[in-house]
């Protein structure tokens, strides 16, 4: 019985932390919106799609180690501008 009641606790602290996690990247999605259509609107060579599929492309596992820079970085709200620089 412990078990079940421990196993429980643990499946409703991983769900509501992916919940919040959800609610986190749907608020950010919603204040990056309009930079984000700023910033496809003034790509006139399509320089920011060729480099969102380049980003997107395999890369080997040695350059995926290691942190990563401020701008860089996947949980920085303002990654997706570093393309612009």
């Amino acid at each position: 019985m412990q078990t079940l009641a421990l196993q429980l606790t643990t499946t409703f602290v991983d769900d509501a932390i992916e919940l919040m996690k959800g609610f986190g990247r749907t608020i950010l999605s919603l204040a990056m919106a309009p930079i984000e259509r700023m910033a496809r609107a003034c790509d006139v060579a399509g320089v920011l799609e060729q480099r969102r599929a380049d980003r997107r492309a395999k890369r080997p596992a040695a350059q995926r180690g290691g942190r990563c820079k401020s701008r860089n970085c996947r949980w920085s709200p303002f990654g997706g501008l570093s393309e612009l620089t």
